[in-house]
């Protein structure tokens, strides 16, 4: 059972680690490291979509996706289902 445990820990260590520590000002703004954006391919302008988890009615967790990412991940998932996507507009 612990190796089971061991298992999971270590799957999760792969994709899930603590990148950097931030602070949230006076007006809720919060940087995002230099190397953090780089990793991600962040650039000026970019937009992320933030999804909240919650537990126990609490927010507990963000995550933070480019929104551009998100889109496409949507747009696979809608064609896997037979459906077919509507085109992208500049809005």
């Amino acid at each position: 059972m612990a190796d089971s445990r061991r298992k999971k820990r270590d799957e999760c260590g792969e994709c899930c680690q603590v990148a950097a520590v931030v602070r949230v000002d006076e007006r809720g703004q919060m940087v995002l490291p230099k190397d953090v954006r780089e990793r991600m391919g962040l650039s000026a302008g970019d937009k992320l979509a933030l999804t909240t988890i919650e537990s126990k009615g609490e927010i507990c967790c963000l995550v933070l996706v480019k929104a551009d990412a998100l889109v496409d991940g949507v747009r696979v998932m809608i064609g896997a289902v037979g459906l077919q996507p509507k085109e992208r507009t500049n809005e």
